[in-house]
């Protein structure tokens, strides 16, 4: 384990589990980095058939540290986080999740890059960038809208409200929901179904069926200045405040 992400090599398959179970494997800089480097590394290699997520314990990730992300605040593209995204967004190797539990603001967009999600019954998926007065990040403003239709896109990014593994396989968000006792095995073996296909064939057509990945990554650019703007406004200061101290944020002081 590096920095609280394990990596695992079995064959072809590479296994990337969150593994900060005493913060609800919420990510850091330094996770991103290693993250962002193992997908970049992958994509170069043909030995590797399949990546598969998961997170230690029961839950997938609570999404960004907030302390080490005000320590660490997004300035550019080549912040690791935005790496890591735009390593999704253009990974042509196979991506598979495992969810468990919670899977909050990036533990849901980066899953709208993986060709196949496996919940178990208590994943429960969050686009909460609303709440922490954010604009959503990873594309999932244009995927979302595209995948869903803007009345169904609407209600995740504008409501921000969790939402349960049953409604996420009814919108094609989650593909399969496995019980929590078998979800890692069985991700790791539809990851192994993907990896003994011929390599080369597996990847050119994942690319050809991201056709439109140009317009992804420009989304995730636009999504990234409107973000960092957001973080210097009144509103996520009071957003990331009332978060940090727990308690209900006030955004009536902004309506005037």
């Amino acid at each position: 384990m590096t920095e609280f992400v394990t990596i695992d090599r079995q064959d072809a398959v590479l296994h990337l589990q969150f593994n900060r179970v005493e913060k609800k494997n919420a990510l850091t800089h330094a996770m991103y980095e290693i993250l962002a480097d193992s997908l970049v590394k992958a994509e170069e290699d043909l030995s590797v058939g399949a990546i598969v997520f998961s997170g230690a314990g029961d839950c997938f990730t609570s999404g960004n540290d907030l302390v080490d992300f005000q320590q660490n605040p997004i300035l550019d593209e080549t912040a690791p986080g935005v790496q890591f995204i735009l390593a999704l967004a253009r990974s042509t190797v196979p991506l598979i999740a495992a969810v468990d539990g919670p899977a909050v603001g990036i533990g849901s967009t980066m899953l709208l890059h993986c060709d196949h999600v496996f919940a178990a019954p208590s994943a429960q998926l969050q686009f909460p960038f609303v709440n922490l007065a954010l604009p959503p990040e990873a594309g999932a403003t244009y995927l979302l809208s595209r995948q869903l239709g803007h009345a169904r896109a609407a209600e995740l990014l504008l409501g921000g409200a969790p939402f349960d593994a049953e409604k996420a396989h009814e919108l094609g968000i989650v593909n399969t929901i496995v019980p929590a006792d078998d979800l890692l095995e069985t991700a790791l073996t539809h990851a192994a179904f993907y990896a003994a296909k011929p390599p080369a064939a597996i990847r050119k057509t994942k690319k050809l069926m991201k056709s439109d990945m140009d317009q992804v990554v420009a989304q995730i650019k636009v999504e990234l200045q409107d973000f960092m703007a957001g973080l210097k406004s009144p509103e996520c200061h009071e957003a990331l405040a009332a978060f940090l101290q727990k308690r209900k944020p006030d955004f009536k002081q902004f309506r005037n």
